[in-house]
């Protein structure tokens, strides 16, 4: 408190002084202050330091402090020559500011695509990341494709069809992502994708110039025949798909259908981008193996990123294909890029190779079978109309249909103003929606959240 008191003396005696002064007058150095105030040097540096950051003095390196400069006379600035010299906004990138936006303070989300803090491995990546930056070496340019360590853990994951010089780190599955996209397809052509499928997906697509075709899915993922008849039709040469607790619907690409689907994009001579983001995810069971691992004629290519599962900081992902396809994302990725941050790699390949990693997995299993279950029995006592859905195995999101008639956009407008956070599903098809969803986040928020959260979106759905 007196510290406070003795910057504030010495904080409103600098202010006056700089009321009557010219700009560039010499102000009293730190000794005359200090004797003046009879104050500590830190205290009066603090104030001085105060002051400068509101702009009112300068210091000058071995000359002292002096009156600032006034700034410029403001003026309403006229920046709508930018109008015409930038034309049409790129699309989809409204749905990912929705998508990326965060909370108003109080409310309760039940959306976005990322752990709740709580879940989060914070305290094991943190002391990784300080062990990696006080390494030199990690601090020097490495390949351009990442270190080969990192890179053969990334080969390991997606099984034997891979090896670590196919693989490339990306800072995070959306660069990867856009990459793939670019290096595979050119504007005007052709992607398949699930419908409904992830939003980002499709505003990466539509950026790149892609013409975006649906493929139905049900509970048991993709549709083979559907999807056979796609290829037929467009003559497109690359589906995106999620395989594995897909965003936003949750479903798994069931066993019976892997060769079928396998099949049909072999027979259309095209690549298969399969987005393993949720390998780390999984609830009930054991998650079945990546396609790529079945994959001997290269035709799919893998994409597996770790942010969903640890932390959003973490923008670590890693993207391989073999043949001519990986060296095209490779060089992709180096135009982009040029490479990840060392530090962050190095300290990405001590976590997932440590004891940390299994019992972060462990744990995050154990927790989002909680926070589902409550989101679940939340919706039974209060919106029992919304719980008849297919329960996922996996992921982060529950998939719920709307009543015949319901305005899903309006309803998260109204959620929004109950004080709860929910995202439409209409924004997740690439055509016209059969029916309207909203995608609920359980990961988000904790379990003793869920009640209140639903009460909220039953008044906002009864309103």
């Amino acid at each position: 408190m007196n510290d406070g008191n003795a910057v504030g003396r010495v904080s409103q005696d600098l202010r006056g002084l700089v009321a009557v002064a010219e700009p560039g007058t010499r102000l009293p150095s730190v000794r005359e202050l200090t004797a003046r105030h009879h104050a500590s040097p830190v205290t009066v540096a603090k104030a001085i330091r105060q002051l400068v950051a509101e702009g009112l003095i300068e210091t000058r390196s071995g000359r002292g402090t002096f009156v600032a400069a006034p700034p410029r006379e403001w003026r309403v600035p006229d920046l709508s020559w930018q109008t015409v010299a930038l034309g049409p906004r790129r699309p989809g990138e409204d749905e990912m500011q929705a998508l990326l936006a965060l909370p108003p303070a109080g409310a309760i989300l039940l959306s976005g695509g990322y752990l709740d803090a709580e879940l989060q491995p914070a305290a094991a990546l943190g002391a990784a990341l300080t062990r990696a930056a006080r390494q030199p070496a990690s601090w020097q340019r490495g390949p351009a494709e990442g270190r080969e360590d990192l890179r053969a853990w990334f080969a390991r994951e997606a099984g034997a069809g891979l090896r670590a010089e196919d693989m490339v780190i990306c800072p995070g599955g959306q660069a990867a992502l856009s990459s793939a996209l670019r290096a595979l397809a050119a504007p005007g052509d052709t992607l398949l994708v699930e419908s409904p499928t992830y939003l980002g997906a499709l505003a990466a697509a539509r950026a790149a110039g892609l013409r975006v075709v649906p493929v139905p899915a049900d509970a048991d993922g993709v549709r083979p025949d559907q999807l056979a008849a796609a290829f037929a039709r467009t003559g497109a040469r690359l589906f995106y798909c999620q395989p594995l607790h897909a965003n936003p619907h949750g479903a798994t690409l069931a066993g019976h259908r892997r060769a079928r689907v396998a099949e049909a994009v072999r027979d259309a001579g095209a690549f298969l981008i399969e987005d393993d983001y949720a390998r780390d995810l999984t609830i009930d069971g054991q998650a079945p193996p990546p396609l790529a691992a079945d994959d001997p004629d290269g035709h799919v290519v893998y994409l597996r990123s770790l942010t969903k599962s640890t932390a959003p900081g973490l923008r670590v992902a890693a993207i391989g294909a073999r043949g001519p396809a990986g060296a095209r994302l490779r060089a992709a990725r180096l135009l982009d890029d040029f490479f990840v941050a060392g530090p962050l790699q190095q300290a990405t390949l001590e976590f997932v190779t440590a004891p940390a990693w299994t019992r972060h997995r462990r744990a995050l299993r154990t927790a989002l079978r909680a926070r589902r279950e409550a989101l679940l029995a939340a919706l039974r006592r209060h919106l029992p109309e919304l719980a008849r859905q297919p329960v996922p195995r996996g992921g982060m999101h529950l998939w719920v249909r709307l009543p015949e008639g319901t305005d899903d956009v309006a309803l998260a407008a109204a959620a929004a103003a109950e004080g709860v956070i929910v995202f439409p599903g209409r924004p997740w098809y690439a055509a016209e929606p059969p029916a309207a969803h909203l995608r609920l986040t359980y990961a988000a928020a904790g379990p003793e959240l869920m009640d209140e959260a639903v009460r909220r979106l039953a008044r906002a759905l009864r309103a």
